[in-house]
């Protein structure tokens, strides 16, 4: 089992949510566990989608959260490039110093 070294972070609007996620249940090489958030997010270069959102000046966003490997965090990314290609899904990696459970 590959070393769980780093936290990747995708954030995508809503409407992109089941696309995303099934991406990632079908790649079990790479993504062992997620967690999901919803959240709203604004930014400069923001589209806002529904008159709602426009009114209020931000969106609804989904934050999948993925403690992995490094090298399986890179090839998933490279995936995504190629298969959702999409500028409303941002990501970053963070390391991670430590991961375990605590029983």
């Amino acid at each position: 089992m590959n070393e769980m070294n780093c936290c990747l972070t995708l954030i995508c609007h809503r409407s992109l949510e089941e696309r995303l996620v099934d991406q990632l249940l079908e790649h079990p090489q790479w993504v062992r566990g997620f967690s999901l958030s919803h959240i709203e997010g604004a930014s400069q270069k923001e589209k806002l989608p529904s008159m709602m959102e426009q009114v209020r000046g931000r969106s609804q966003r989904v934050q999948i959260v993925c403690v992995m490997n490094h090298e399986d965090a890179q090839a998933l990314i490279a995936h995504l490039k190629a298969e959702e290609s999409n500028p409303e899904i941002a990501y970053w990696i963070s390391p991670i110093t430590e991961f375990g459970r605590l029983a």
